[in-house]
């Protein structure tokens, strides 16, 4: 059994839970072909995502005539097969956001990855996040490639499930994953009684960077992290706002925004109009290690987004022991405990957040150890990337 994981772009700075995955199950014993769509070299930081990256396969590679010789080639050998997935990818995509144009350059890359599947000898594909990689798979299969499976993490599925032809997907996949058991249900929405069986849950895990570092004591100054990409759904505008607040109020603390991305100017803006400049402090993007050393000088990770699947970055914060303020949204309150392992906050409330974050500063520092090592044992528990990449395993067509 030889598998193939096809991915839109891979390696990716915010998806290395995608290449632990991979890694815990080639542990497992699992051959693991990698494959996909675009090549983000040029944005790659990681050593470990630049070892990926030489080991991964890119259809895009093959430039305008690669996709059109491939077409012709298949659809020449397989024409019944070749109008099939035709239909489909007009049928899928006459009802998308996308449109049929980019549809049919799907088929085209699905084309591609056809034979290389074939030389590859791949018996099952399986895709991270059900947009344009499923798509590809899922065409793949029509033309007569091999089964595919696909993990579903949100919200961006849920979102537009019917621009993206979700239901289909589901329908033809050999199995589904959701990341969290709140994934599950919104998938349940899109689908018929019939299909739920094929649906499990398999977390994204942390490895042993994470789950067996040395305990390392909280700092003593109240020091905030919060690592994501700097964009409107992640919430950092309203958290510098609440940050702002609490400056204002004579509170002294220390905040780290880890990561990039469109928001970025609008937030040093808001940074100058607070007044915030003592306060906060933006890296850009990091290494594993190096956002393993951010969570390290935390006493409490920050993750007010709006909307969110399960983020790893909470997983990696608790299992480094450090309690998480996060929002009441998705899967998240699967693994905060209010309470026992951080707080929790209606998403889009400066005031509720403002609050979270006041209660952590004045929170005992004996108090945030015991909270942050609470959480480190549920992570050990629900979130050991070998362990959750044995329950895949366990998916895959035999």
């Amino acid at each position: 059994m030889t598998i193939a994981y096809l991915v839109n772009q891979y390696p990716k700075t915010s998806h290395s839970f995608i290449r632990r995955e991979i890694v815990a199950l080639e542990a497992a014993g699992v051959p693991i072909n990698r494959f996909s769509i675009r090549s983000l070299a040029a944005e790659i930081i990681d050593e470990a995502d630049k070892k990926e990256a030489s080991k991964t396969q890119y259809v895009l590679g093959k430039g305008v005539s690669g996709l059109l010789g491939s077409t012709i080639a298949v659809a020449l050998k397989h024409p019944l097969r070749f109008l099939k997935a035709t239909k489909l990818a007009y049928t899928v995509g006459h009802s998308s956001d996308r449109g049929l144009v980019y549809h049919l350059a799907y088929l085209a890359e699905a084309c591609v990855l056809l034979r290389w599947f074939a030389r590859a000898k791949i018996s099952h594909v399986h895709t991270h996040f059900g947009t344009n990689s499923a798509t590809v798979a899922m065409l793949c299969r029509e033309l007569g490639g091999p089964t595919y499976s696909l993990t579903v993490h949100g919200p961006e599925e849920f979102d537009k499930p019917q621009a993206i032809g979700l239901t289909e997907k589901i329908e033809r996949a050999a199995f589904v994953v959701s990341v969290c058991s709140f994934g599950r249900s919104q998938l349940y929405r899109w689908c018929d009684y019939p299909q739920w069986s094929k649906i499990h849950v398999v977390h994204c895990g942390v490895d042993e960077m994470f789950l067996k570092h040395p305990y390392t004591p909280l700092p003593m100054q109240p020091h905030f992290v919060c690592i994501g990409r700097l964009s409107e759904q992640k919430g950092h505008l309203l958290l510098i706002e609440a940050a702002g607040h609490l400056a204002a109020e004579g509170h002294d603390f220390k905040l780290v925004l880890v990561g990039d991305g469109p928001l970025r100017e609008r937030i040093e803006s808001m940074i100058r109009q607070f007044r915030l400049e003592n306060h906060v402090e933006i890296t850009g993007w990091a290494t594993n290690e190096q956002v393993q050393q951010q969570i390290l000088a935390a006493q409490v990770m920050l993750v007010p987004s709006f909307a969110e699947g399960l983020p790893v970055v909470i997983m990696e914060s608790l299992a480094l022991c450090r309690p998480v303020i996060s929002t009441y949204i998705a899967g998240i309150p699967e693994l905060v405990q209010p309470g026992k392992s951080g707080w929790l906050v209606p998403s889009g409330s400066v005031s509720a957040l403002k609050e979270a974050m006041q209660v952590a500063i004045h929170t005992p520092h004996d108090q945030l150890e015991e909270m942050g090592k609470t959480g480190a044992k549920l992570v050990a528990q629900n979130h050991n990337a070998a362990t959750e990449a044995k329950t895949l395993k366990a998916l895959f067509p035999q």
